[in-house]
């Protein structure tokens, strides 16, 4: 993309220049794959307090009819947040040396993390989805052989989960490193997107050590609501990029308008 299609984003203005759109597909990503998911969420069967309590929640599971169905869609949002990501570390068009480094870390730990959530989504929505029916349709001589199962299923799912979390919090924070280095767009996002990282890798490792507790609701919505608000700032920062870099007809560019002005102003 040329110059002429990006806009200063530093305190100065006279600052690097983001790419305009791969920004605004950035935040378009991130902002639609929010709305997905929590439109999926709605679907997902849920209600029970404690989701450590296996017995109750594989009931529930089992009687779930568009259970792989909420899965596969979660994990298209999940994917298409992360791909978000990817699209933002290009978009800040960075500079050789270590910032682009870094950028190539960040790139490296989001396809990981999209490797593992494909891996997330197969375990919860196929895999544990089929061991729950068996045990719940199976002989009473074969049920806590198939319960177990089932709890290594959702053992497998957690441990899964966890890493998918530390991956996605590795990314945020190097992405957020970058932002607050270079500000090729406000540092207040990379600050959003560093504080999302922090409660990704809390999340993580509770999920990690106790599993599905309710104990690790709060840092995920924390960290769900910065990433969003981060987002939709984002999106609102392309968006009058775009506006403030229209050219108007015969006009010409917006650097040769403004020196006709200072020549006519001298004259």
């Amino acid at each position: 993309m040329s110059i002429a299609n990006a806009t200063p984003t530093s305190g100065t203005g006279t600052g690097p220049l983001a790419d305009r759109k791969s920004l605004l597909l950035s935040a378009i990503l991130l902002v639609s794959s929010f709305i997905v998911g929590e439109v999926a969420g709605l679907f997902h069967a849920g209600g029970i307090t404690d989701p450590n309590n296996h017995p109750a929640v594989f009931v529930q599971y089992a009687q779930s009819a568009p259970w792989t169905t909420v899965h596969l869609v979660q994990f298209f949002a999940t994917a298409a947040t992360i791909v978000g990501l990817l699209v933002l570390f290009y978009a800040l068009n960075l500079p050789d040396g270590m910032p682009r480094l870094v950028a190539r870390m960040g790139i490296v730990s989001a396809g990981a993390a999209i490797a593992l959530t494909a891996m997330l989504y197969a375990v919860d929505g196929v895999v544990l989805k089929r061991a729950v029916d068996a045990w719940v349709s199976a002989p009473n001589a074969e049920k806590p052989m198939r319960f177990a199962s089932a709890e290594t299923v959702r053992w497998l799912e957690e441990a899964t989960g966890s890493y998918e979390y530390f991956l996605i919090g590795l990314t945020l924070i190097l992405l957020a490193a970058l932002i607050i280095w270079t500000a090729r767009v406000p540092r207040p996002i990379g600050y959003l997107l560093g504080l999302t990282g922090v409660t990704y890798f809390v999340a993580g490792w509770i999920h990690g050590v106790a599993g599905f507790v309710p104990q690790a609701a709060i840092p995920f919505l924390l960290g769900v609501l910065s990433l969003l608000i981060s987002s939709v700032w984002l999106l609102i920062v392309a968006w009058r990029m775009k506006e403030s870099a229209e050219i108007a007809p015969g006009s010409g560019s917006p650097a040769r308008r403004n020196d006709a002005g200072a020549a006519a102003t001298s004259r």
